[in-house]
């Protein structure tokens, strides 16, 4: 199992983009968890490690950890995995591609972005020279290729909110994938993408021949100490063109009551999914309905929180809250049962959550959106929307299309055409 890895060296800051390329260098299971390019606070995490079983990850205990992270796992988990443990019937798993991928490290660095400093922990030395790596080429396809068309998408939309008015679920969370095919080197799309959408949860993990690369926006899970929160989004708007144009935007979607109830429905999911882990009485709602805006959206974003009966473990906390809310829709199982019928195909890692689990108890997991999952001969990327009664077909159309350009972006394709 995991140790915490103390502290051993502390070094001027360097530039954590070069001591990634170091890391990746020499070793096949690397991570870096990334608080975005020109942060001014938080960490970014920069590290190596082995494969391990996630039922170890399963057993840890989360209550107890009170500050960044000092070792332990890190890695990601799957969307099916926790569909079919809910009770939801799922599609098969894409080949080849980890529905669970956990790496114990070894070695790591924290970049602290407001004090400037980098600290070593275990086995790694950012001061030995590496080589850089050759950054191979991007899959330069035209267009992507699409689970849905457009068209078979917005039909989709309408078998929705059937459901919804047949009284089946509040809200769907409706998906679809694009591919590309050729190899995709994921360390050369990272740093497209992380340029072209900086995210304070963005990252890269990659074992063997499989990553993903994010430049998530939303908090999944933080445990610190034994407050748990959630960061559930809902709600998205293109940026403007200029500030006028930008500011009407995020008004709009501040003051839009399709966008409200959808946030607000995945709010009360989130109460009930932390209640089950929390103790009686402490979940709260921390902030509703703010306006965060990133480079290419603004989103609508609400927190809560809630203090953590004793002795919860990780396995306790993914069944509890995972897939989160946000990707699904409510009721939560009537949600994914219909989803699955629709979208015909798994989600895979895409809807599912990435980050890290410390040795001493604390956890902080983002949510894989936004994100590209590489492997031999291709990557795919996932995006979607919530739909209720109030969507607009061609609307929800735009907002998908939106949501997957940057990634494909990233590995040199575009979406097909209509989205």
């Amino acid at each position: 199992m995991p140790q915490v890895l103390a502290p051993r060296a502390e070094l001027p800051w360097c530039d954590p983009g070069d001591v990634f390329d170091a890391v990746a260098a020499l070793h096949d299971g690397v991570f870096w968890l990334d608080a975005g390019p020109g942060a001014i606070e938080g960490v970014s995490i920069i590290g190596w490690g082995v494969p391990d079983d996630a039922a170890n990850v399963r057993r840890a205990v989360v209550t107890g950890g009170d500050g960044p992270f000092r070792g332990g796992w890190v890695g990601w988990f799957g969307y099916e995995r926790g569909a079919a443990f809910a009770g939801a019937p799922v599609a098969a798993s894409t080949p080849g591609i980890p529905d669970e991928l956990l790496l114990a490290v070894r070695g790591f660095a924290v970049f602290d972005h407001a004090e400037r400093t980098v600290t070593c922990h275990g086995d790694i030395d950012i001061e030995r020279p590496a080589p850089r790596l050759r950054q191979a080429p991007r899959a330069m396809a035209s267009h992507a290729r699409s689970r849905h068309t457009p068209a078979e998408y917005a039909a989709l939309i309408a078998r929705c909110r059937d459901a919804i008015r047949a009284g089946d679920a509040y809200q769907l969370c409706l998906t679809t994938r694009f591919e590309v095919d050729g190899d995709v080197d994921p360390i050369t799309a990272h740093r497209a993408l992380r340029e072209a959408t900086p995210a304070h949860h963005g990252g890269i993990i990659r074992s063997g021949g499989v990553a993903l690369v994010s430049a998530s926006p939303e908090r999944f899970l933080e445990v610190s100490g034994r407050t748990v929160r959630t960061h559930p989004i809902k709600g998205t708007r293109p940026r403007g063109r200029d500030a006028d144009s930008d500011a009407l935007l995020a008004a709009e979607l501040r003051a839009s009551p399709k966008e409200r109830a959808e946030n607000v429905m995945i709010v009360d999911l989130m109460r009930n999914d932390l209640a089950r882990m929390c103790m009686p009485g402490t979940v709260t709602v921390e902030r509703l309905l703010a306006v965060e805006s990133y480079p290419a959206v603004h989103q609508l974003v609400s927190t809560v929180a809630g203090t953590l009966a004793d002795g919860v473990t990780v396995g306790q906390v993914l069944d509890a809250a995972f897939p989160a809310g946000s990707m699904t829709g409510a009721p939560k199982l009537s949600a994914m049962t219909i989803l699955h019928a629709l979208e015909q195909g798994p989600r895979g890692v895409f809807s599912g959550c990435f980050g890290w689990i410390g040795a001493d108890g604390g956890l902080d997991l983002a949510m894989v959106i936004r994100s590209i999952v590489t492997h031999p001969g291709g990557a795919y990327v996932g995006a979607g929307g919530g739909i209720t009664w109030l969507s607009d077909a061609a609307e929800e159309v735009a907002e998908v299309g939106l949501k997957a350009r940057a990634p494909l972006k990233a590995v040199g394709a575009v979406p097909p055409t209509g989205w």
